[in-house]
């Protein structure tokens, strides 16, 4: 039995399966995602999701589900599943017998004496999927029909029934060819063998996802199916459905098949699922290197980048990747200020941060590699042009103060991580002098002292730490303030402070380290990550659902994240020594029951703050897994 595996009792059991999501991505940006028993649950989930540049930076659902018929001696047995108002059908699960994710998605299905094998593949490169069908047991003529389900829309949208659709199709080397809408481009589905196409279109009315109902938005959809291919399968071969695209070759499909087997990263244990996830954060396209923040619903994010990329690429010896997205990263530079999200036309710059990770960022370049001259040689003007445009003031009133420290925001904006915004506005707006921000802001004018000896910048850096301290720190409470905006001090117990214990320059000395690590482990370590609030503060919130409102209001007030404790566990670490191995190693552990569960093989964006900490949020997250992998590699250094 391979690491990861579902048996009959569990697929069978809709309350069970349906909680449990492949995704699946190449470097075009293209991905795959279901449940584990191939029902789509989100308006997100499709077999072919595509980006579509000349449209938006957005993906787009293609090919929403496939539903397969298994046909004996004229008796037919629909293989798919669908959720439609009051029932599930076909309710083919029910002939499901086990879900294996090694080296890829393979579902296997029992018909009386057919025992019927699907496996799913992207191919690397190319917006396409693949699915391979291989008929392992049968006493009779079998044959195999296929309903593609259409969709041809953004994937925060859904498709209802239209009169604008293109019904018409062309047929290509044993397929055929649709466009539903000009702007399109157009989707080849294919077979690997010669097979008929019996043009039969029709509007599936709907169809309906059951978490967007649960999340508060629209939840039905209208599918068109174009008709169904059919084709004859002798026991022991394997008949291959490509949708694309681009046109494929039939006849180079097999091996096509195999060679993106060949290519997969086994999931045979925890560390293997983390690094297979990593890669597929990656995206190549249009000679940009990208990281994806996550799947299914994110686009790429300044912020998310610079924090993710040293776990996905770094941690794994893949200096190179990280290169490439840090030059493609550059390029969105505006001013001092990196993209928070988007890029080109599509960008929103307000994050006060995402530019001091940036130094971060190539400080653990640094720490993997030891290559300083690259850094410099690639970079140096653009750090320089973000402290000095800091210095000078830029966008969203983001300023130096007369104090050194770093000001940021104003009415209605949401700059620093804590970025949840309702009709009502931000709900932790953190208008004024953020910790973390301070934390960065010291860390990045150290570095680059470091790297180009400038004095004005180490004499800053001081004069920043003296007004940090008597700012920020309190002695009495033994921690430091989340927010300083004049003379107002939010006190609240948020992971924010342990940036300022963890970066690789520090303001902090060992005593105010420790107090403040005690704390955070006493009111915010779980074993999924960081509470974003204590649990004791009235804000608190400790389970995240409901609609997008009771959702937000969640998000940093209470709600675990992943990622901060990777800092929690680099500052645990410099304070603790070889003493932290084993405490550090139990935490990484208790991740190992994660790959199961909501996102199958990789890790979730939150977790409620609340036992026993159930996964939310999107069902895989860049800098969830990144910081991970970046936590492993920190506790084999140690």
């Amino acid at each position: 039995m391979s690491y990861i595996h579902f048996d009959k009792t569990q697929l069978v059991n809709l309350n069970y399966s349906l909680d449990r999501e492949i995704i699946r991505t190449n470097r075009s940006g293209t991905y795959t995602s279901t449940t584990i028993i191939g029902c789509n649950t989100r308006k997100y989930h499709g077999l072919l999701v595509a980006p579509q540049p000349q449209i938006d930076s957005q993906n787009h659902v293609f090919l929403s589900t496939v539903h397969e018929t298994v046909i004996q001696h004229g008796a037919s047995f629909n293989l798919g599943i669908s959720k439609f108002p009051g029932n599930y059908f076909p309710r083919g699960h029910k002939y499901l017998e086990d879900f294996d994710s090694e080296p890829i998605p393979k579902l296997t299905y029992r018909v009386g004496g057919v025992l019927l094998q699907k496996e799913l593949i992207l191919d690397t490169n190319r917006d396409r999927v693949m699915i391979r069908y291989t008929l392992l047991e049968a006493h009779s003529p079998t044959k195999i029909r296929i309903q593609p389900f259409l969709a041809f829309r953004g994937y925060h949208t859904l498709c209802k029934e239209n009169d604008d659709i293109q019904k018409d199709f062309e047929k290509v080397p044993n397929g055929v060819k649709f466009r539903l809408y000009p702007v399109y481009d157009p989707l080849y589905l294919q077979v690997s063998k010669k097979n008929k196409f019996n043009s039969n279109p029709n509007w599936y009315h709907n169809v309906e996802y059951i978490l967007e109902r649960e999340r508060g938005y629209e939840y039905q959809e209208d599918l068109y199916v174009p008709g169904y291919f059919e084709f004859d399968i002798e026991k022991g071969e394997s008949v291959i459905f490509s949708a694309g695209l681009t046109e494929a070759d039939p006849s180079t499909r097999q091996r096509a098949f195999e060679k993106e087997v060949a290519r997969r990263i086994p999931r045979s244990n925890f560390e293997n699922c983390l690094i297979n996830s990593a890669t597929q954060f990656i995206r190549n396209r249009d000679g940009e290197t990208r990281i994806i923040a996550g799947y299914p619903w994110f686009g790429w994010w300044g912020r998310d980048t610079f924090i993710a990329a040293p776990g996905l690429t770094l941690a794994r010896g893949d200096k190179e990747t990280f290169l490439e997205i840090m030059d493609t990263m550059s390029k969105d530079l505006k001013g001092p200020l990196f993209p928070n999200v988007g890029s080109g036309d599509f960008t929103n710059m307000n994050s006060i941060d995402a530019p001091l990770w940036f130094f971060w960022s190539l400080q653990q370049y640094i720490y993997f590699t030891g290559d300083t001259k690259t850094v410099k040689n690639r970079y140096l003007a653009k750090l320089k042009g973000i402290l000095d445009g800091y210095q000078q003031g830029t966008d969203f009133n983001i300023h130096m103060l007369s104090n050194g420290l770093i000001y940021g925001g104003y009415e209605g904006v949401a700059l620093t991580w804590m970025d949840a915004v309702t009709v009502d506005g931000p709900v932790t707006p953190r208008t004024g002098c953020p910790v973390e921000i301070q934390a960065l802001w010291y860390n990045a004018l150290k570095f680059y002292h470091e790297l180009s000896g400038e004095e004005h910048y180490g004499n800053l850096a001081d004069k920043v730490k003296d007004s940090f301290l008597e700012e920020f720190w309190d002695e009495k409470k033994g921690y430091l303030a989340d927010v300083v905006n004049g003379l107002e001090k939010d006190w609240a117990i948020r992971p924010n402070m342990v940036f300022a214990t963890s970066l690789p320059y520090t303001m902090l000395d060992e005593n105010q380290r420790d107090k403040i690590l005690d704390l955070v482990r006493s009111n915010l370590l779980t074993n999924r990550g960081l509470r974003t609030l204590a649990p004791d503060d009235p804000a608190y919130k400790g389970y995240y659902f409901g609609d997008p409102i009771s959702r937000d209001n969640a998000y940093h007030n209470g709600t675990v994240w992943v990622w901060p404790m990777g800092h929690f566990v680099e500052a645990y670490i410099k304070l603790h020594g070889k003493s932290a191995k084993n405490f550090i190693g139990r935490i990484i552990k208790s991740f190992d029951g994660v790959m199961t569960q909501y996102g199958v093989g990789t890790v979730a964006e939150i977790y409620d703050g609340d036992p026993p900490h159930r996964p939310k949020g999107s069902v895989s997250q860049a800098w969830s897994v990144a910081e991970l992998l970046r936590m492993m590699e920190l506790v084999k250094r140690i």
